[in-house]
């Protein structure tokens, strides 16, 4: 529907599965999985006209935040002004007075940093807008929940910072033993505050993941203690993270004077495929962009893309670029809904398949579109490593090793003389949270002070051994924890 008719007063979220009722914004954002087991969606996306999209072009990063925002979540639930007033506080911590910023670096190389944030990391941006969404509806309904979140690396620290201290909210963070960089656990393991709790797996990502949906799959545990996740199956995150590609598209594009607007790349380094989804919304709501998935040896999607092979390969293999080290991308779910055109049937056919045989071949006409939509290359560690070392020695800049997967595709483009399109590469975390990587790159690392300060703090976790149930051990724990409120 095109922006100008939309109404978000009438905005409703449905299941991706078909067999949930239909709720609003508030119900959407303290969800975890619909009760189905899908994922929420919006049930219209609103489509913008080039006139809309020129007048955008002007906007601040905080501004298309809001304006994206507005379009998604009824003013009856969050009003206007109250809407922008939390978008503002949510960025108030960022370090970069733009929220993010673009480095035009040699050879065509665009890089959009997204990692100015408290923990340097991309996921401060939709986190922080999702934590006061959160503080809002809890204010006003005098309520309590319970926050369950496993990580890779990043998700577990952006999701303490946005809720830490938090009276109404007490969180659960699930995090893998040595899978971690040493600062991302600090930034996690540092947090002393009543309401944060965070458990180190002797584990896998996709193994604490599936602690977590055993949690979420017992109806009446997740209602008792009002159960919700912050990992990127909630709408909220997504819904934040289209305005990275309005922002990138707009930095990047020679013109907004051309009709039709021309086309900009951007590369989305990738291991659950959250960021890509909302890029895949944002070209569905008419920008002109072509989008590349890229990711490291843990190559799922890639391989549903190139191959329609949607299907693990063994078990999660560690790379350089661990917050990417993830088996089973969860939102690649709503991108084939989307591509089916809401078919429900056919997801939850193919998503129960994948549930059981972890393997699925997806059907001919939904690859094709898969292909028509995104494009796709992984990265091995040496790829990274390269990366790093080139991206340094052209432009004295240092990537993490996350980026260095988005721009070794711009490389490997620019060396191949495949395309003069202009592209932009996602940054999604700094270079400071990987030390190990940098030196292993041959570099320097530059460290700031309170990323420094973290290995003299004091530090509180829990160990979940191999052994140990590891949802039992966190039922009895929240049930410890929240008896008071449930």
């Amino acid at each position: 529907m095109p922006a100008e008719c939309f109404d978000a007063g009438n905005m409703r979220y449905i299941s991706t599965r078909g067999d949930a009722r239909s709720v609003d914004f508030e119900e959407a954002l303290f969800s975890g999985y619909a009760p189905d087991g899908g994922l929420f969606m919006p049930e219209e996306i609103p489509v913008l006209d080039s006139n809309t999209l020129r007048t955008w072009s002007a906007f601040s990063y905080p501004e298309l935040v809001k304006e994206l925002c507005s379009l998604f979540i009824s003013s009856e639930l969050i009003p206007r002004k109250e809407l922008n007033d939390l978008i503002d506080r949510a960025f108030g911590r960022f370090r970069h007075k733009n929220v993010v910023n673009l480095a035009r670096l040699k050879n065509e190389l665009n890089v959009l940093e997204l990692w100015h944030g408290v923990t340097y990391a991309f996921k401060d941006l939709s986190l922080s807008c999702t934590g006061q969404f959160l503080q809002y509806f809890l204010k006003k309904r005098k309520k309590h929940v319970t926050i369950l979140v496993g990580t890779a690396g990043d998700t577990g620290s952006s999701a303490i910072e946005s809720v830490r201290g938090e009276s109404s909210i007490d969180i659960f963070v699930l995090l893998p033993k040595d899978l971690c960089s040493q600062t991302q656990e600090l930034q996690m393991t540092t947090v002393i505050a009543e309401n944060v709790h965070v458990f180190i797996a002797h584990g896998n990502s996709d193994e604490i993941d599936e602690s977590i949906k055993e949690l979420f799959a017992d109806a009446d545990f997740s209602r008792k203690h009002n159960l919700m996740s912050l990992n990127s199956i909630n709408w909220s995150r997504i819904m934040v993270q289209i305005a990275h590609y309005f922002y990138a598209y707009f930095q990047c594009t020679p013109s907004m004077d051309m009709t039709p607007l021309p086309t900009v790349e951007i590369v989305v380094p990738t291991g659950g495929g959250g960021n890509v989804t909302a890029g895949y919304i944002a070209q569905k709501m008419g920008l002109p962009i072509q989008l590349v998935a890229v990711v490291n040896n843990n190559d799922i999607i890639h391989r549903a893309i190139q191959h329609g092979d949607f299907s693990l390969s063994g078990s999660v293999k560690p790379t350089l670029a661990s917050a990417m080290d993830i088996q089973e991308p969860y939102n690649m779910e709503r991108i084939f809904w989307m591509l089916s055109d809401s078919e429900s049937s056919l997801i939850k056919t193919l998503m129960e398949e994948f549930n059981m045989s972890k393997k699925v071949i997806l059907p001919k006409e939904l690859h094709r579109k898969l292909l028509e939509v995104l494009s796709s290359c992984s990265a091995s560690d040496e790829d990274i490593v390269q990366t790093m070392r080139r991206c340094w020695e052209e432009n004295h800049y240092l990537l993490c090793p996350h980026s260095a997967v988005a721009v070794h595709y711009h490389y490997k483009q620019i060396d191949c003389h495949l395309s003069n399109k202009p592209r932009c590469c996602l940054a999604s975390a700094s270079a400071a949270k990987f030390q190990d990587v940098v030196l292993r790159a041959k570099l320097v690392p530059e460290v700031p002070p309170e990323i420094q300060a973290l290995k003299e703090l004091e530090t509180r976790s829990t160990v979940l051994t191999k052994e140990e149930n590891w949802a039992e051990t966190l039922r009895d724990r929240i049930e410890a924890v929240t008896k008071h409120f449930a």
